[in-house]
């Protein structure tokens, strides 16, 4: 049997108008009145009609979700925060791959104003000039996630990429360590790449030892460029004592690298990571790393996002705590 409003306005004892409103979180009842109206909606199965919800509302329930295609591990936290918040608030969620570094980001962005989303979120994905004009010209509400915009344009959450990557190489550094290296680096990544080698280079200065820019090894962040890069240190005589990794895949290509050649980790070299994915937790030696609460950063970003819809008006972009996770990559030589 198919349940109505009818049938949840006669069992609550409260209007069929009454119903509506709760139903499409429209206001003007109290919090007694929702909490009872949607035990019992849940009690009868009720199932909402979401097109007709869209043509009396003007709003679809719908929020986007539009990412780099990258096969990294921490994007499952990201999403899942995004998506459970989303439902938790009544709204659904899909999702698009904007292409390797965001080459398919127009594309993406008009998909958004096709499927009528009241509101999108693009993760790790530095938006061009360009880019940024197409989300103003379609009008949606945009919150930016690990981004942001030079002129600050669209709101965003995220961590102090270069505070961060400073904070582990002073961690090696106050274990004892003198002669790094960061690993895995994009350099014309804006957002991530250069803030890290900033923060790098920045600690390296702030502790009086000597910083080279041949210790500093570019990648995109992945498992096998890490590993080569790190085979390469290794051939040409392993000077370091410590390694910064750009993130947790880097640096398990630099452990996979170090194990094929002999090098014992912590015990002749130690490695901080940068994200603490579950990767960081099923490495031998489980990994030290930075932390960015990436679960927390979906749920913060969709509320903002649903703020905007709901409320209208500006958002307060938010940069949220990184945190040293200390496990066994990283041993104390001081």
């Amino acid at each position: 049997m198919q349940y109505t409003i009818k049938d949840i306005a006669k069992e609550a004892k409260v209007s069929t108008a009454t119903v509506s409103r709760v139903i499409n979180d429209l206001g003007g009842y109290s919090e007694e009145t929702k909490q009872k109206v949607w035990k019992i909606a849940n009690e009868l199965g009720y199932s909402q009609n979401k097109s007709a919800v869209s043509l009396v509302s003007k709003k679809t329930k719908l929020l986007g979700i539009i990412m780099p295609q990258y096969a990294t591990t921490f994007y499952g936290d990201v999403i899942s925060g995004i998506e459970d918040e989303a439902y938790q608030k009544g709204y659904n969620v899909i999702l698009t791959h904007a292409g390797i570094d965001g080459t398919r980001m127009s594309e993406s962005i008009t998909l958004m104003k096709e499927r009528s989303v009241d509101g999108f979120i693009v993760f790790s994905v530095d938006l061009k000039p360009e880019e940024i004009s197409l989300v103003k010209r379609n009008n949606i509400p945009c919150v930016l996630l690990s981004s942001d915009t030079i002129n600050n344009e669209i709101p965003y959450v995220k961590v102090d990429d270069e505070q961060a990557i400073a904070d582990a190489t002073s961690y090696l550094i106050d274990n004892g360590h003198k002669k790094l290296a960061l690993v895995g680096v994009n350099p014309i990544d804006r957002i991530a790449g250069v803030a890290r080698i900033k923060g790098f280079k920045d600690a390296i200065v702030e502790h009086h030892l000597i910083f080279s820019e041949n210790d500093i090894y570019n990648g995109d962040y992945s498992f096998d460029s890490a590993k080569m890069n790190m085979e390469k240190i290794i051939k040409l005589g392993l000077e370091y004592d410590g390694i910064v990794c750009a993130s947790d895949e880097t640096a398990l290509g630099v452990i996979s690298a170090c194990s094929e050649f002999g090098i014992k980790i912590p015990e002749e070299l130690s490695v901080i990571g940068y994200d603490n994915s579950i990767t960081a937790r099923m490495s031998t030696p489980l990994l030290t790393t930075v932390s960015q609460p990436f679960y927390d950063m979906g749920t913060e970003a969709t509320n903002m996002l649903i703020h905007i819809v709901e409320e209208g008006g500006a958002v307060e972009s938010k940069v949220v705590q990184h945190e040293i996770i200390k496990r066994q990559s990283v041993k104390n030589i001081s």
